[in-house]
């Protein structure tokens, strides 16, 4: 296996992205704020009513009184 090979999948980004080290850090940044920005607006959203947070089983009528 060459050193290539083993970089994986960001080395294969980083490898892909133009311009120098700078510029390719901050396409980086921007596409990882892209990424972020897509998840809260419309992934998070979109999955929350299919996630079981608000499937509360704890009775009402059984503990202590405050």
């Amino acid at each position: 296996m060459s050193e290539r090979d083993a970089d994986g999948m960001y080395g294969w980004i980083w490898r892909h992205l133009p311009g120098n080290a700078w510029v390719r850090a901050l396409i980086s940044l921007v596409l990882v704020l892209a990424a972020v920005f897509v998840l809260f607006q419309y992934v998070f959203p979109w999955a929350e009513p299919l996630l079981p947070f608000n499937d509360v089983t704890v009775d009402e009528g059984s503990g202590a009184t405050p």
